[in-house]
């Protein structure tokens, strides 16, 4: 029995469609391929893993909040007990 096809439209970043067109050139695969194969996995992961381990791909935060973010990344802050031991050598 033939598989019937539906098209969708979807607007995306010009990164986005520049990181799939390169995906697609380098596998030699289609693009709906890509698309609906991507699609599927990540509706599949929704339905199996719980809520609170799936991270959006991006956050969206308040300018002052990203003030704040930005401003710990640009701190140097020494590294605590926990992180050293973690990177002990045995």
């Amino acid at each position: 029995m033939a598989q019937v096809h539906t098209q969708i439209s979807a607007c995306i970043s010009e990164e986005t469609k520049n990181m799939v067109e390169r995906y697609v050139r380098a596998r030699g695969v289609k693009k709906g391929f890509l698309v609906e194969s991507a699609l599927l996995h990540h509706l599949q992961a929704l339905e199996e893993l719980p809520a609170d381990v799936i991270v959006p791909p991006r956050l969206v935060v308040s300018l002052q909040s990203g003030e704040a973010i930005l401003e710990q990344l640009q701190r140097q802050a020494e590294p605590t007990d926990a992180m050293k031991a973690l990177f002990e050598d045995d």
